[in-house]
């Protein structure tokens, strides 16, 4: 079974997801201790989400219930946050609404910025971590492959991606009233991960040309060669706030990069300037929130640009919503269809295991062609190929066990014994043999 542990900007304050992106190694250690349950695990940690993808070792639906408040008490004593709090403050999927909800997510649709670009990188990057760690089952690889596939179809057929703009967009829309002109405002950038590239970018399709950049791990000569800009020395922070009329922040450092006393600091320095505008976009957080305290000083935090998101696109987000439900309506097909894949896996070993051993008493009487034989193989295959499709049928219709019972009386196959004698195959084995 499949679950989902989510908690967003739709479901939380942006202080409580801090502290779950804080944790999140920590989350992702304590989730995988619980291997009696959980047998498969990708999280996906952002800016405005945290969620937690896992293959639950628990189908009946008694122990369901169970399973979700040990996934919830496993994160809640990962990150330090009160049980209550955390599941006031979340959501759980199950089953089939987990591969909608990931489709959703995956398409940017369920983005603080409805059909944001950046979305579909981060989920692909979750599932390489997983891979990376081990702790990818078929399944979840599956609807993360389905996910992965539905994104690419929402944005070759419909305008919501191109409609929707990055949060590093939002804040720069936000800031135009505090900015005269592009091309005279002095920007600090603080960090050099994909963030900064894409904020860099975004400042300098405004005009922005006077920008530096500041890394707290010492990273910044390098990302100012390769874009063709200034680096600040690595004590040089205080002489680049003081110079600056904006500074962006986007580090994936966990503790604050500018702090009160270092920003108090700068705006005591000879001939620094009156006013600064400090958009932060770093999830945990790069600006420690009591600087808009200071005396010309105002910050745009993570909260601050989610409160003033647009209204979707209607016509591009119903476009691409219909795409996820198709996407989501089809994966729910091909899973029932997986119940019957043993039957047919066992109904098919069945015949040609009849088939064998005919062949074989022909071949002792002396009897029979390697033309016979191919014939007969054939025309088993062609028998096998109604109820192959009948199979399917049923099972996308909700009736599997109609067809699993009847190859049973028909047949005499035990089903569950051929499969639990079988070495175990993945989704995709299985429906290679099924076929």
């Amino acid at each position: 079974m499949l679950l989902c542990f989510s908690s967003s900007h739709r479901t939380a304050d942006f202080d409580l997801l801090e502290r779950l992106e804080r944790h999140a190694p920590a989350i992702t250690a304590a989730l995988s201790e619980h291997s009696d349950i959980v047998s498969g695990s990708v999280v996906l940690a952002t800016c405005n989400r945290f969620e937690a993808y896992l293959e639950i070792d628990e189908p009946l639906p008694a122990a369901r219930a169970v399973s979700t408040e040990a996934v919830l008490d496993a994160v809640s004593s990962a990150a330090g946050i009160d049980p209550d709090t955390l599941r006031a403050a979340s959501a759980v999927y199950s089953d089939h609404a987990v591969a909608e909800h990931l489709f959703a997510v995956t398409s940017g649709l369920e983005s603080v910025v409805v059909g944001e670009g950046e979305i579909a990188g981060q989920v692909r990057r979750a599932l390489e971590s997983a891979r990376a760690a081990g702790s990818v089952t078929s399944e979840l690889e599956r609807v993360f492959q389905v996910a992965s596939r539905t994104s690419r179809g929402v944005k070759n057929r419909t305008g919501i991606m191109s409609a929707g703009r990055s949060m590093v967009r939002l804040a720069l829309d936000l800031a135009e009233s505090r900015v005269s002109d592009w091309s005279q405002t002095r920007v600090l950038l603080v960090g050099t991960g994909k963030y900064a590239g894409a904020s860099l970018a975004a400042l300098r399709d405004r005009g922005a040309t006077d920008v530096r950049v500041y890394s707290p791990s010492g990273r910044a000569p390098k990302f100012a060669r390769s874009h063709d800009i200034l680096p600040v020395a690595s004590d040089g922070l205080v002489d680049a706030l003081a110079e600056s009329d904006l500074v962006v922040t986007c580090s994936a450092v966990t503790d604050y990069v500018l702090t009160r006393s270092v920003l108090a600091d700068a705006l005591t320095r000879p001939g620094a300037l009156e006013r600064r505008l400090v958009i932060d976009l770093g999830l945990p957080r790069n600006v420690d929130p009591a600087v808009s305290e200071l005396l010309g000083v105002e910050l745009l935090d993570l909260e601050t640009i989610t409160l003033h998101a647009p209204l979707k696109e209607l016509q591009a987000a119903d476009d691409a919503r219909s795409i996820v439900d198709a996407a989501a309506a089809e994966y729910r097909a091909r899973t029932a269809e997986q119940a019957v894949t043993p039957a047919l896996v066992a109904l098919r070993k069945h015949v040609f295991d009849v088939l064998d051993a005919e062949i074989d008493r022909a071949r002792g009487r002396g009897d029979g062609s390697e033309q016979t034989e191919a014939a007969l193989r054939h025309l088993a295959g062609v028998l096998l190929h109604t109820p192959s499709v009948r199979a399917r049928e049923l099972a996308r219709n909700g009736d599997a066990s109609a067809f699993v019972d009847g190859v049973a009386a028909l047949f005499g196959v035990d089903v569950e014994a051929e499969a639990a004698s079988r070495p175990r195959l993945s989704a995709v084995d299985d429906e290679s043999a099924a076929s």
